[in-house]
């Protein structure tokens, strides 16, 4: 592990410098890696683990059944119904959905045995044990990878060779392997550093990031922004510009080269010094509204709001008129016709 100075806190990391592929390999070599669950993370996570030469099968149901064959998984050979594939793993990557967890768990306990690794993406399940039930036998590692991004983006990164950085943790080492395969499989997945939490700590930040700057809040600044310039007479095109498309074609770009400050340094004068009276502002607004977010995670109130809305029959069908919503709101119609004028997209068609 390499020691890390993050701000003035020191951190252990591990990159592939610490722990190269041909080690990962070495430690996986005799274990079987079960994904279950092909959405949009276990086909990440498989396709990557698939490409770097590890033994890798899939279980999955109708949903994704006929992707996993596109991709190049063979029913009766790599690609099986999820029991039967956490039947033949020896590393069952536990990737459905935090509602499916909780609903597969009575059957994929029974197909786990002695030795075998329970591997997560997220410490939804373990933490929320009271809500979801998922309590693991005593004789099994438990352990987890998560990517910090989406699985398009872990894949993707892979294929550019990037990798995404990922937390590990280990919740229950049964077989005094649990820390080795956990390195060995975030190295396998694609990771470009991987650093160290726990379970808690992992869902307490992952749900909080994702209800704020990550996505919550981001789309809700957008809308606010959007909808003051539309009041005030601007375009469409106008205000979609100065809210997101500046934002994410090149500002962010810059933050993500070498940091805020470097934006702010690569931004006119008057952008700089605006910015600057403003950002405290802005932080002192929504520090109360991120302050009841990480307590409604704590609570485990945002766990029940996603079991319950998880558990409903119809939920497919109002996530998806809800996002449609979305798309077919003006800001991201506009989104939509600026996208279509990128060079890049011209140039296509």
């Amino acid at each position: 592990m390499a020691n890390i100075n993050f701000g003035g806190v020191w951190e252990d990391i591990t990159t592939l410098e610490e722990f190269p592929l041909a080690k990962a390999k070495e430690v996986l070599q005799n274990e079987t890696i079960a994904v279950i669950g092909y959405g949009i993370q276990g086909r990440g996570q498989a396709l990557n683990m698939r490409d770097n030469g590890f033994q890798v099968i899939v279980g999955e149901g109708d949903y994704n059944w006929q992707n996993a064959i596109a991709d190049g998984f063979v029913p009766g050979e790599t690609l099986f119904a999820p029991v039967e594939a956490a039947r033949r793993g020896t590393i069952v990557q536990y990737l459905l959905s935090d509602a499916q967890q909780k609903e597969m768990w009575p059957e994929m306990k029974t197909c786990l045995h002695k030795g075998d690794a329970l591997y997560f993406s997220h410490g939804f399940s373990i933490v929320y044990k009271e809500q979801t039930g998922v309590i693991p036998p005593p004789d099994i590692d438990v352990i987890l990878v998560a990517p910090k991004g989406s699985g398009r983006t872990v894949r993707t990164n892979f294929l550019d060779g990037s990798g995404i950085n990922s937390s590990y943790g280990v919740f229950q080492d049964a077989t005094g392997r649990a820390m080795e395969r956990t390195l060995a499989v975030g190295i396998a997945i694609g990771s470009g550093y991987l650093f160290p939490t726990t379970f808690d700590k992992e869902v307490y930040s992952d749900l909080t990031g994702e209800r704020g700057v990550l996505m919550g809040c981001l789309a809700g600044v957008m809308e606010a922004q959007y909808n003051v310039l539309r009041k005030n007479n601007h375009s469409p095109s106008e205000a979609f510009n100065e809210t997101v498309e500046e934002l994410t074609q090149s500002l962010i770009r810059l933050v993500a080269e070498n940091g805020m400050d470097w934006m702010y340094a690569n931004c006119s004068t008057t952008a700089q010094r605006g910015a600057l009276d403003w950002k405290d502002r802005f932080r002192d607004a929504v520090s109360p509204v991120f302050e009841d977010l990480y307590k409604s995670v704590l609570t485990g109130q945002e766990t029940k709001i996603v079991l319950d809305a998880g558990n409903s029959s119809d939920y497919r069908e109002r996530l998806q008129k809800e996002l449609e919503a979305i798309r077919d709101s003006e800001m991201w119609q506009a989104g939509s016709a600026v996208r279509s004028l990128r060079p890049e997209r011209r140039k296509k068609e």
